[in-house]
């Protein structure tokens, strides 16, 4: 009756939202401190203790995110913070202006294709291609572009979240493993491809490749925008 009685709480109310969010991420960011492996990344660990607890408790997603909108809303505030390192790296971006644009505009392009490519490949059909179209930009600007080319916003949102997740994870490994010590070409690969999850990733160790991947969070957005409608229809016509 009384676990009965807390699972009726959990369902009527959401005052239980914010705290589970805050509490989750500071749990999960004390644990990465201790344990210095990219397996243990603060986002990656939250996620999966929310999504532990509205599992254990049988809460809808919707529920959550109902309780969580001064978060999701304070987020769009958030992402001005990301334009501090990359205000302090002002002299040596524009020393870089000719090249840097030019390769987010190539890093967005391939990062379209190559999503939109293995789907065809695995069989998919269009819907779930448009679906993984944007899957390298922030959220918002991957459900507008989602709408525009007849994907699922649902698969969308769930591709950007894994995307940024794996190259928060991993992508500093790969890079290391291909040998790129560069910090500016780090920063504008993993915020190239892994938005502003990858970028919180890169401010937690140098604040140059986290000043150089907010640029290629903003250009890749920007390049994507413009380009992707364009580019799918291309790949429907001569691939699907």
């Amino acid at each position: 009756m009384f676990f009965a009685y807390d699972l009726s709480i959990f369902n009527r109310h959401l005052f239980w939202a914010i705290p589970l969010t805050v509490a989750a991420y500071f749990l999960a960011s004390k644990i990465s401190v201790k344990i210095k492996n990219p397996l243990f990344n603060t986002m990656l660990m939250t996620v999966l203790f929310i999504a532990l607890f509205l599992l254990l408790f049988h809460i809808p997603y919707d529920k959550y995110f109902q309780g969580n909108q001064l978060i999701h809303q304070s987020l769009q505030f958030g992402i001005v913070a990301l334009a501090f390192p990359l205000y302090r790296q002002t002299p040596n971006i524009l020393a870089r202006w000719k090249i840097i644009p030019i390769a987010c505009f190539f890093g967005s392009c391939l990062a379209m294709i190559s999503g939109v490519l293995i789907v065809f490949l695995c069989g998919g059909d269009k819907t779930i291609a448009a679906s993984v179209l944007a899957k390298s930009v922030t959220t918002p600007i991957a459900l507008v572009l989602t709408r525009e080319v007849g994907g699922i916003e649902a698969i969308a949102v769930a591709c950007v979240v894994i995307v940024g997740i794996f190259g928060a994870v991993f992508g500093h490994f790969i890079l290391n493993i291909c040998g790129i010590k560069n910090k500016s070409a780090r920063g504008l690969a993993i915020g190239a491809t892994s938005h502003a999850i990858g970028t919180g990733r890169c401010a937690e160790l140098d604040a140059e490749e986290a000043a150089y991947s907010s640029l290629a969070l903003v250009l890749c957005g920007f390049f994507t925008a413009i380009t992707a409608s364009f580019i799918f229809t291309l790949m429907v016509k001569f691939l699907y």
